[in-house]
Order: C-alpha cells, then structure tokens, then sequence
C-alpha cells in the first residue's frame, strides 16, 4: 500500500548541504503534485516546499528562504529535496506526499499518500 519511500536523511552540521529522496512506485505519481512536509518533535506538520506535476511550478514555506530546491526526474520516478544551508531549527522528520491533483497544495488534507519519513537532525 505504501508507494513512496524516503531516504537521505542523516545528522549534519550548520551550513551544510543534504539531499533528500523520495523514490515512488510505478507511475502513477507522475500526473500527481508532490510535496515535502517535515514535522519536529512536538510540534505539528508543517509545509516545505511542492512541485506540480510537470515538474515546472514549485512553491516553498516561508521559512525555506531560498535555501532548498524540489525537484523530481519521473525517468527515475524520483522526488528531491536539496537543501542547502541547513539550520538546527530544520530538525525534523521529513515526509514527501503526493496528491490526485495535479496543482500544488500547502494544505496537509489534501495529500493522498505519504511516506514513512526520513530523519534529518542538523547540530550546531
């Protein structure tokens, strides 16, 4: 039941880099938007950033600042999230969701699939 798997996630320093992965099943996302949401310890669920699904409109949270980067290669049947320039406050677990439609959401009910998420801990 599960078709989208993250990875990539790991514990990095202030400043640095790291790219995150969703990788799908089949291909029935490629005519979905995806998104990424991250959630902290208690704290709620929160938007990061989401691509349409020709790949060629991307939104982001406020917070993001120009800093991360979605993208996705349906070849690879792939979701990315680079994110430079990371920020101990970017701590969470990070969760990419697709969603029927083909328009970007920020909004959490309006996605139909998750993944398991992918733990990203950034030490100062």
């Amino acid at each position: 039941q599960v078709h989208l798997v993250e990875s990539g996630g790991r514990l990095v320093q202030a400043g640095e880099s790291l790219t995150l992965t969703c990788i799908y099943a089949g291909h029935t996302y490629d005519t979905y938007a995806m998104a990424w949401f991250r959630q902290a310890p208690g704290k709620e669920r929160e938007f990061v950033g989401a691509i349409n699904w020709s790949g060629l409109g991307t939104y982001y949270g406020d917070f993001v600042k120009g800093r991360f980067n979605i993208s996705r290669d349906t070849a690879k049947s792939a979701l990315y999230l680079q994110m430079n320039n990371l920020e101990p406050e970017d701590t969470a677990a990070y969760y990419c969701a697709a969603r029927s439609g083909r328009l970007i959401s920020t909004s959490i009910s309006e996605y139909d699939d998750w993944g398991q998420g992918t733990q990203v801990t950034v030490s100062s």
